[in-house]
């Protein structure tokens, strides 16, 4: 049998027993939130499978390299909530987190990146929420990627509900940086010395010379194929 969640351990020990079971019931409210939030996730893997089939089928040429996905985790769900002066709840988790559930693209070339982007925004089901470009505008410690939240529909026996997803779109030089940097700062407990933070920067601006130079080789060979 699947070992069963002790919600009561998420919880501050010193609740009275009230308190505690109002918190164990709002807990259970968000698991049933995280399967809500699982379903959007399952939908937009599928919609950004479907989108690449199709690229592959019309132009020979699969713009993902491939998908990965998270689901926040209770827990997380409440401490962010606590970290905002939220209140612990289904209504506020669903009303101030976008990133419940989280999709991370990662395509092949920086051209597939808008490619894959503006064509999941026209599907007619797809709600854009916000769009922030790394890419064109990296942050400071050389971070690049797009980032969009978009509202998915999700079939329930009840009907349908647009849930929001969190969707960054990298390459793979985007990515490879992304997760070593990451790596790293949690490592040294996020306290990166000034000089290998510029270090770290310098990669990224040499990992995205090299995107455009593989996105530049890109083209001129398909250029040369039509």
């Amino acid at each position: 049998m699947p070992k069963q969640t002790d919600f009561a351990s998420l919880l501050p020990p010193e609740m009275d027993q009230e308190a505690l079971l109002q918190g164990i019931a709002q807990i259970q409210e968000l698991r049933a939130l995280q399967q809500l939030y699982n379903g959007a996730i399952r939908e937009m893997r599928t919609k950004l499978e479907n989108l690449d089939d199709e690229f592959r089928t019309r132009y020979d040429h699969n713009p993902i390299h491939h998908i990965e996905s998270r689901l926040k985790k209770i827990a997380s769900i409440l401490d962010k909530l606590q970290r905002k002066g939220l209140p612990l709840s289904l209504e506020s988790a669903r009303e101030s987190l976008y990133d419940i559930a989280g999709i991370r693209v990662i395509c092949n070339y920086i051209d597939d990146i808008y490619t894959m982007a503006d064509m999941l925004c026209q599907q007619d089901d797809i709600q854009l929420i916000r769009r922030t470009d790394y890419i064109e505008n990296p942050k400071e410690n050389g971070y690049r990627s797009l980032h969009l939240v978009v509202r998915v529909p999700v079939f329930l026996s009840a009907g349908s509900e647009k849930v929001p997803v969190e969707i960054q779109i990298r390459t793979i030089a985007m990515d490879f940086w992304a997760s070593l940097e990451h790596q790293l700062r949690y490592k040294s407990d996020q306290s990166v010395p000034q000089s290998l933070r510029e270090e770290l920067r310098e990669c990224a601006e040499h990992s995205a010379a090299l995107d455009l130079k593989m996105q530049n080789i890109y083209r001129q060979l398909t250029a040369n194929k039509s």
